[in-house]
């Protein structure tokens, strides 16, 4: 579980949470804002004042995790809904977007499947 290509897999997906999740508090990345369907259902997000605070510090909470390699196993199960939620955002509300989004997803996908061992007695 400790090969190169493990350690650079969950660099890249650390190193991305904590950018993304960061940017929903410093606004320091400059994301092209969404249209349609998309627009509207950010825009209502937004309004309830709590749902991005959360997932940006959860992104952090979850990239500074598997950063410095404690509770990885636990990091990918928060994870999960993450970034499947990004996915099928980008999937029927905003295609353009959808690069990171598969990205984000895949490489989460990969995380589980090398750690896959420490989930086997949730389903005993």
């Amino acid at each position: 579980m400790n090969s190169q290509f493990t350690l650079l897999v969950r660099m890249v997906l650390g190193i991305l949470l904590v950018v993304f999740g960061s940017n929903k508090f410093l606004h320091f990345v400059p994301l092209p804002p969404p249209t349609g369907s998309a627009a509207e259902f950010m825009s209502s997000l937004g309004a309830t004042g709590y749902i991005f605070p959360v997932v940006g510090f959860l992104e952090v909470i979850i990239g500074a995790l598997l950063l410095t390699k404690k509770w990885v196993a636990f990091a990918l199960m928060l994870l999960a809904p993450i970034s499947i939620n990004i996915l099928l955002f980008h999937m029927f509300l905003d295609i353009p977007g959808i690069t990171v989004a598969f990205l984000l997803a895949f490489l989460n996908g990969i995380l589980i499947y090398k750690h896959w061992k420490q989930y086997t007695p949730l389903f005993h």
